[in-house]
């Protein structure tokens, strides 16, 4: 009897939430999605509206609409569309981005919406970049490593040893070259460190420097061991004691470096993956340069990276068809494609087998040599992690490559004072 009564009682509620969550995002009785892509590059554009159309007009039932977002924007804007209920239900942001959006509840957990498919060709290591706690808060898709960009020709005539992915230069080796290269108002390295954070870090893991480590409490404190010092140490004295790094560069950003770079002052920049197609845009003709992978240290060449990501809002009403879009827009040969567009690497396993991301030309080999050893940015899911960067990091790392402070001071700097900071964070 209680059954008789309460079946027209759900029925009534089942239509009810039909007719209120349903209606929300249809257009004209379709499913309408937000896809918010940071694409700026206009390869990279054209590759995302390319594939938007192609979903599209498959799928008459569930459209895509494109909405042109931007990097230097985007943490501030997606925290005032979430506030305001109207984030986008796509949403393409770094992995850096995310913890504080995941951790607030904005953004939804994906552990159960995407496919088997997508979830195996994606290495667990790509994944650590996206998961928060119990959850994953986005799809890591591309990625791009720090690799040195060469004057081919100057290190041809210099006789030294090219490293490649199989032999890399090792932290010391490649002291000794800038050195070697340097001299008559010429620099063997530009570090371009505007953001010196991030770069000095990912690079860190290379010489086993974790910096920040996690108890079992769950607690992250800093610690700057020997392991950490390797790169920071050599930035310092490439710039400092060896004068082989240009001292004007190193508040400069990476693109601040070609120009200097084409006019023949430094043999190397360091610089992303990606910057490979300013260079192939603006070099003058009959420039000859080359892609080799940044030195190794007692860890080889692993380095942390921030993949870009796909994630879905919360409050999105139709996060299964965003879901599908994701899964859409990242099968093996679109992954590619959008790569291909951005100059970056693609996460997925067979993505990463294309002929195309193979060949020697503009270094693309190199580069896809060096998937394999990408981890996890070293602070991704450190929270307080951006008022440590922005208010002790930044700072004591660049007087430090400027020379105004030691060592010691740095690491007293970066750990002590950093873990003031940490610690509002974790009470």
């Amino acid at each position: 009897m209680r059954v008789k009564v309460l079946l027209p009682l759900v029925v009534l509620a089942l239509l009810l939430a039909g007719c209120s969550g349903d209606d929300r995002g249809r257009s004209d009785g379709r499913v309408t999605l937000r896809f918010q892509s940071l694409a700026w590059q206009e390869e990279s554009v054209a590759a995302n509206k390319e594939l938007v159309k192609e979903w599209n007009a498959s799928h008459p039932d569930v459209k895509v609409e494109y909405v042109q977002g931007s990097w230097d924007s985007v943490h501030d804007q997606l925290l005032t569309s979430f506030e305001g209920g109207e984030a986008p239900d796509i949403i393409h942001d770094a992995s850096d981005d995310l913890a504080d959006f995941a951790y607030g509840g904005y953004l939804a957990d994906l552990t159960d919406l995407l496919p088997e498919r997508l979830k195996s060709d994606i290495p667990q290591r790509s994944w650590d970049t996206t998961t928060f706690g119990d959850g994953i808060y986005g799809v890591p898709f591309l990625q791009e490593p720090r690799v040195l960009i060469a004057n081919a020709k100057w290190l041809k005539e210099s006789g030294v040893r090219i490293p490649t992915p199989q032999r890399p230069w090792s932290w010391r080796e490649f002291r000794r070259i800038t050195e070697q290269l340097s001299g008559d108002g010429k620099y063997g390295v530009a570090w371009p460190l505007k953001e010196p954070v991030s770069a000095t870090l990912n690079l860190s893991l290379s010489a086993g420097g974790q910096l920040f480590h996690r108890g079992a409490d769950g607690k992250v404190t800093i610690r700057f061991d020997k392991a950490d010092e390797v790169v920071p140490r050599t930035i310092h004295d490439q710039a400092d004691t060896d004068h082989s790094a240009s001292p004007t560069t190193l508040g400069s950003g990476g693109s601040d470096t070609l120009p200097g770079f084409f006019g023949g002052r430094y043999a190397m920049v360091p610089l992303g993956f990606s910057y490979r197609q300013q260079i192939v845009q603006q070099a003058p003709k009959g420039f000859q340069w080359q892609v080799l992978p940044a030195p190794a240290g007692a860890d080889g060449l692993t380095q942390g990276v921030s993949p870009q990501t796909l994630s879905i809002a919360e409050d999105s009403p139709h996060k299964k068809e965003a879901a599908e879009f994701i899964d859409f827009l990242l099968r093996p040969r679109n992954m590619v494609r959008l790569a291909l567009g951005d100059w970056m690497l693609p996460t997925g396993t067979q993505a990463l087998k294309d002929p195309a991301l193979h060949t020697a030309k503009d270094g693309w080999a190199t580069g896809t040599a060096l998937a394999a050893h990408l981890r996890s940015a070293p602070a991704q899911s450190v929270r307080g992690y951006p008022e440590w960067k922005d208010k002790v990091a930044t700072p004591a790392f660049q007087e430090y490559y400027s020379g105004a402070i030691g060592l010691g001071e740095l690491r007293e700097r970066l750990a002590e004072d950093g873990n003031l900071v940490l610690a509002r964070y974790q009470r």
